[in-house]
């Protein structure tokens, strides 16, 4: 309840709330594009500012590591699952989706976290943009697989057959785009200067970084409100065995990588870290990508499951309970 009554939270809810009723209210893309590179650039610089304190010891290692392996194990999984269900260039955009992560949620997450006084390592920002590529990575290797598979499947194309909507991106492309998108960098970027600059530019960046940060991140997601409301209509058609992985899936990528963060000693607030990026979902980064290095995908699967179904509950009520999950195994 404490979450839900948070400003921020009621703000994205209000923005589902306007957008279905189809108000005219709406923020310039500009300024919304903006508020997302000043949430990163602040969260970059807080995990900077907590490095530069803490260091890099072993228990950063340790958060990386599995952060690694969650970015591997989780869009292997979903593939295995999702195949059974949809064609198998489907079920790998949608597994890429939920193997990748979202950085408005973790941002919500430490926001929270800071509310209820729990300390968490900067290296989780780190953690971040370590599992944004994997899953994009393995979803481009597959969707090439299936391809080679249907061409010896079928040697003789047939003039009634539908031609792709594009030429897929190479692997090549894929990774470049992957690796160097400008949220990814401008996160590490921030990340690195807050190490360099430690308490001196801390000091110099209070202001920016963390008093204006509550008010920012409260008109992004009435913004991310309004979107949700746009993408809604995207789920129609979906069947229902969908709907419930996108709200199930989460829950147990979410317990993998609480059980991983307890089997190596994890502290209790990067634990709740990892259990977020594990249980969030890409609506931006990897549906980009996806469009081009998987035209035969349909966007309206993995795009309106990640963003009108799991960030919604991520930020409703996933946040709070995977908080309350670990401080109860921890404490």
């Amino acid at each position: 309840m404490s979450n839900l009554l948070d400003p921020a939270v009621l703000f994205f809810v209000f923005g589902v709330v306007a957008g279905l009723l189809r108000s005219n209210l709406e923020i310039p893309a500009a300024i919304s594009r903006f508020l997302s590179l000043y949430l990163l650039m602040s969260v970059g610089l807080k995990g900077g500012f907590s490095l530069s304190q803490s260091g890099l010891g072993p228990h950063v290692v340790t958060g990386l590591l599995a952060a690694a392996l969650l970015a591997v194990v989780i869009p292997l999984m979903g593939y295995v699952l999702l195949k059974r269900w949809l064609n198998k260039l489907d079920a790998a955009a949608v597994a890429a989706t939920y193997g990748s992560v979202s950085a408005t949620t973790f941002i919500a997450a430490t926001q929270y976290l800071a509310n209820q006084g729990i300390e968490y390592g900067g290296h989780m920002a780190a953690a971040l943009v370590l599992m944004e590529s994997p899953a994009i990575i393995m979803a481009v290797a597959l969707a090439s697989w299936v391809r080679r598979q249907q061409r010896n499947a079928a040697p003789v194309p047939t003039a009634t057959q539908p031609a792709p909507e594009g030429a897929p991106l190479g692997v090549k492309a894929v990774l470049h785009e992957a690796l160097t998108d400008g949220a990814q960098l401008l996160l590490l970027g921030s990340l690195v200067v807050g190490m360099v600059t430690g308490e001196h530019g801390k000091a110099m960046m209070e202001p920016f970084s963390s008093g204006l940060f509550k008010g920012m991140l409260a008109i992004f997601l009435l913004d991310m409100g309004l979107l949700v409301a746009r993408q809604l209509p995207l789920l129609k058609g979906v069947p229902a065995g969908l709907l419930a992985y996108g709200l199930l899936g989460p829950l147990v990528h979410g317990a993998l990588a609480i059980g991983l963060a307890w089997s190596l000693g994890l502290s209790q607030g990067d634990a709740t870290l990892l259990t977020v990026l594990a249980a969030s979902a890409s609506y931006i980064v990897v549906p980009a990508v996806l469009r081009h290095a998987i035209p035969e995908a349909n966007p309206g699967l993995y795009l309106g499951l990640s963003l009108a179904v799991t960030f919604v509950f991520n930020i409703l009520a996933g946040i709070p309970l995977y908080t309350a999950v670990v401080a109860r195994l921890w404490g």
